[in-house]
């Protein structure tokens, strides 16, 4: 897999190496040498993954996870939008493989909600010890690693997830209407949304995509809608006539779990984009797990 990960590269990245000539660690002394540009957020991004693929060296000697990470962290100096490791291009035992699924879910859906610009440094730190958890737990034997790698980025996620800001609360009144939003929610109806992941090529749901749906479903419950709103959605990989069809099954999918978990049937609305709606940029033909998904929103 390590072998399978250097050389998957980023377009960018594969021009560099074409036309420089570099050897196997020149990719590493270039993201030490790197003047980050971009936002706040890919500055911050390429500060971590210079200091992982450091600490990769110095500590264990592992040039394959350093010269991969290295070309993230060049990507990530360039400006470009670096996404939080897929689990499937990683050798992860399955019952591990679900708790990253789970772990990865949330962390690209707080990040949707604009994690990236209000918490640029957390949300950094966040991705990258997301990226050292599931390097870890590949090798899996590093039990002291694995535990730190995971145990901060939980707290990072927590704390992100906390940082979601609601839209501003109107003035209070001395009586409350008998329909205001409990104070207590953690955001307003309008803000709330969840994202259920897809393999690739696939319409079914994991085990990760089931916990996103008992949360949401359970949400939906103890809330007073108008609608709920369904929106499937694809990679760019194979024809876009093909990828709305898989879209709309994808709604379906999640339509149906919805019902299952008691949710009124009457309240979903279910639509479809394909490859339209990209949630990270790609070109065409490309596999993204963050775009294989569907999209629950609440009014």
């Amino acid at each position: 897999m390590k072998m399978l990960r250097s050389l998957v590269l980023l377009a960018g990245v594969l021009a560099i190496s074409a036309c420089s000539g570099f050897d196997k660690l020149d990719e590493v002394k270039a993201i030490n040498d790197a003047n980050a540009v971009g936002n706040a957020f890919t500055q911050k991004l390429t500060e971590e993954y210079r200091n992982y693929v450091n600490n990769e060296l110095k500590t264990y000697n592992d040039h394959a996870d350093a010269l991969h990470f290295s070309r993230k962290g060049l990507s990530a100096a360039r400006g470009d939008m670096v996404m939080p490791e897929p689990i499937s291009d990683w050798n992860i035992n399955p019952g591990h493989a679900e708790e990253l699924i789970v772990a990865r879910s949330r962390l690209v859906n707080v990040m949707a909600l604009g994690s990236r610009e209000t918490q640029p440094d957390l949300s950094a730190f966040a991705q990258a010890r997301f990226d050292c958890w599931i390097e870890e737990q590949e090798e899996n034997f590093q039990g002291e690693s694995i535990s730190a790698c995971k145990s901060q980025f939980l707290d990072a996620l927590a704390q992100l997830e906390a940082s979601i800001p609601a839209a501003p609360a109107p003035a209070p009144t001395p009586v409350a209407e008998p329909f205001d939003v409990d104070p207590n929610e953690p955001m307003l109806v309008e803000n709330a949304k969840y994202i259920v992941f897809f393999d690739y090529n696939q319409s079914s749901l994991n085990s990760g995509a089931n916990s996103i749906l008992d949360a949401a479903a359970e949400e939906a419950k103890g809330r007073q809608l108008v609608s709920i709103n369904l929106v499937g959605h694809t990679d760019t990989s194979g024809s876009r006539a093909y990828n709305q069809k898989l879209s709309m099954k994808r709604a379906n999918v999640v339509r149906d779990a919805m019902v299952q978990r008691g949710v009124d049937g009457s309240l979903l609305s279910v639509n479809h984009r394909g490859e339209e709606e990209l949630l990270v940029d790609t070109a065409d033909d490309v596999r993204e797990p963050a775009n294989r998904r569907t999209e629950i929103t609440f009014q």
